[in-house]
Parts: C-alpha cells; sequence; structure tokens
C-alpha cells in the first residue's frame, strides 16, 4: 500500500471510494461527496491523501482549516475519512489518519478536531475535550488532539461545504 497525495486524475476513484464507504453507515446522511466537492472546488484542502494499491485508490482523507469559538486559526478538521468497503479492517484508515496528522504536524498545525468514533481515533490521541462542542452532535464523539498546543474550547465551524444536504 502507498499513501500519496491527490492527484487530479484520482478524483474519480476518489469519489467513488467515498460513497461506497458510506452508503451503509446508518450515521450517514449521504452528503460525503458532496463535502469533498465542495472543498475540492473551494480550494480548502489542505491535506488530501489516497490510499493506493495495486494502482487503485482504496481510501482517502481530508483536513481542512476550522474555526473553533468563532477564531479562524490554523487548528484542522478531519474528514471525511474513505476506505473501500472490501478494504476495510485492513489498516488503511489507520495509515491515512496517521500519515495525515503527521503532515498536519510537518505544516505547523497546532492540532486537529473531527467528529467520530472514540474507539477508532482514540488510538491516534483524538478524544473528547471540555469545552470543545459542534451543534447537535453527543460530546463524546467530538474530539480534538494537540499537535503542540492546547486544545481549545468553543463551538468548532467546519468548512462551509460541510453543509452540504
Amino acid at each position: 500500500m502507498i499513501i500519496r497525495d491527490e492527484i487530479p486524475g484520482d478524483v474519480p476513484a476518489i469519489r467513488e471510494v467515498i460513497a461506497e464507504a458510506f452508503k451503509s453507515m446508518p450515521y450517514s446522511r449521504q452528503t460525503e461527496v458532496a463535502i469533498y466537492d465542495g472543498l475540492r472546488t473551494a480550494g480548502a484542502m489542505t491535506v488530501a491523501l489516497v490510499a493506493e494499491e495495486e494502482g487503485a485508490v482504496v481510501g482517502h482523507i481530508v483536513l481542512s482549516p476550522v474555526t473553533i469559538g468563532g477564531t479562524f486559526g490554523d487548528w484542522l478538521g478531519a474528514g471525511p475519512l474513505a476506505v473501500r468497503p472490501d478494504r476495510q479492517g485492513r489498516g488503511i484508515g489507520c495509515a491515512l489518519v496517521a500519515t495525515a496528522l503527521e503532515r498536519a504536524r510537518r505544516f505547523g498545525a497546532p492540532g486537529c478536531v473531527l467528529v467520530g468514533d472514540p474507539a477508532f481515533y482514540g488510538r491516534f490521541g483524538f478524544a473528547a475535550r471540555a469545552g470543545l462542542v459542534h451543534e447537535g452532535v453527543p460530546d463524546q464523539f467530538v474530539m480534538g488532539v494537540s499537535l503542540g498546543a492546547p486544545v481549545p474550547e468553543g463551538r468548532i465551524r467546519f468548512h462551509p461545504a460541510f453543509d452540504a444536504e
């Protein structure tokens, strides 16, 4: 498996991976492809990585800027993260998250936030943090990880692409 930066030729495969990965997820509103498209169109992807096996894209992750507590800083939000269903459970998602966080650290990002499964993301240091909130989401699923700065408090506001219908 190779983890690399996404390139324009990957877009159709990335869109397919995202759609397939979220198709049967009960918590999904099926807007993940639209979120990806919106981030890409806006040029809002600070980190955009693919996992490739035998020349095929099998996974993808995006990190994009967020505001926390109304302040726009250098904090990043993770998502969507997607792995092709027939390749899940084989470490691809873990490799994508670890590589994305290392890339963010090299870029000087102070930290990263996301909404997700604590059992999965906890292994990378993500945890629910007092005062870190995302409207309409139970606190245990709103997580942050420091990459060198204290995790701020306040409401997380992801890029407007996350408001896709």
